[in-house]
């Protein structure tokens, strides 16, 4: 079957809903496909202590503010989890669900073709909004495949039941290795590993001054003046309520980067070693653009390039939420709104021109 649309956004998680609102506000027609089975995006895959950075004030999508969450200043994954399900069902969104997107191709003079596991999409603007989740990063680190205990993802990770009593090396300085490793510190033998020393935040320091940063930054880079260095300039980690409660009884003590894996543990250059059971990898992910091959539009380091939203080599094609390279702090709640916009309009202009 093939069905025509003016838009097609594909990915049903927060950058999907922030562009569909705003494509809705434009009066453009669009669907919203998701190769989930249930709305919520990555969220729903969250760990259990998962937290946001922001208080819900400073976490909404636009149109509609996040309510608050009771007994928890910094709402969790399953209360975001119901905003965006309830966001989705408030202003009746096109999604359709799970619908599986192959791949997206040029299709003519003027339109894009959207392949999927329920047929075919054509449309003159397509946004790609699928995020990171789903493309998990794992180092090449040597001897991983020598380890004969278990190895997860954070994107595997659900809490510590599963792991008490264990020897368990958390590997990652980022938020995600900071949160887990505070997940973990009570009941495991914990190695918390990172790259270089941990950086955490002031304390008084949130999603709300991070965002703020973050869009000063841009704005700076816009208006040629000298990088300051952004969120990065400020450190690595949140110092969430849970993270600094680890952090100030000293449990949140970190080890630098081991060098190799052997069958039994970790092994660092010196020789010293840590025995585990458990290796948690908080390394990261890299955006879910795989759809996207049949366009051609990687660079060699498999960097689609952008302005804004828009991707240079396809302007029929926008990319969402992927981080900063498609808009300041365009990965966050709170963040990806004034992006959708910026497409949405963008699209606009386009649809109206091809008319």
């Amino acid at each position: 079957m093939t069905r025509t649309t003016q838009v097609v956004v594909i990915g049903g998680g927060q950058s999907g809903l922030a562009a569909a609102y705003h494509l809705r506000r434009l009066g453009l027609e669009f669907v919203v496909l998701d190769a989930r089975t249930e709305p919520g995006g990555a969220w729903q895959h969250a760990w259990d202590s998962m937290h946001l950075f922001s208080p819900a004030a400073y976490s909404s999508l636009p149109g509609r503010p996040m309510p608050v969450q009771v007994g928890e200043p910094y709402p969790d994954a399953g209360h975001v989890v119901g905003y965006l399900t309830a966001y989705e069902r408030r202003y009746e969104l096109p999604v359709h669900r799970p619908v599986r997107v192959l791949g997206v191709h040029r299709d003519g003079g003027r339109l894009l073709r959207v392949e999927t596991d329920a047929g075919t999409w054509r449309a003159p603007a397509a946004i790609s909004a699928t995020g990171s989740w789903w493309r998990p990063f794992l180092p090449a680190v040597p001897g991983r495949s020598d380890f004969r205990g278990r190895q997860l993802h954070t994107a595997e990770y659900r809490g510590p039941r599963d792991f008490a009593g264990r020897r368990v090396v958390v590997v990652g300085g980022g938020n995600s290795g900071a949160q887990i490793a505070a997940d973990l510190a009570y009941d495991t033998e914990l190695t918390w590993v990172t790259r270089r020393p941990p950086r955490f935040l002031a304390d008084d320091i949130d999603g709300r001054a991070l965002f703020d940063v973050a869009t000063a930054r841009r704005r700076a880079l816009d208006e040629g003046h000298v990088d300051t260095g952004g969120v990065g300039s400020l450190g690595d980690i949140v110092a969430l309520p849970p993270v600094r409660e680890a952090r100030d009884a000293g449990l949140l003590k970190a080890s630098p980067m081991f060098v190799r894996l052997d069958r039994d543990g970790v092994v660092w250059a010196d020789g010293t070693r840590a025995d585990a059971d458990v290796i948690v990898w908080c390394t990261g992910f890299r955006p879910a653009l795989s759809h996207l091959a049949p366009l051609g539009l990687r660079g060699r380091r498999g960097h689609i390039a952008t302005v804004g939203t828009q991707a240079v080599d396809e302007p029929r094609l926008h990319l969402l939420g992927y981080g900063d390279w498609t808009g300041p702090a365009s990965a966050t709640l709170i963040g990806v709104g004034r992006p959708a916009r910026d497409a949405a309009r963008e699209i606009a202009r386009l649809v109206a021109d091809d008319r």
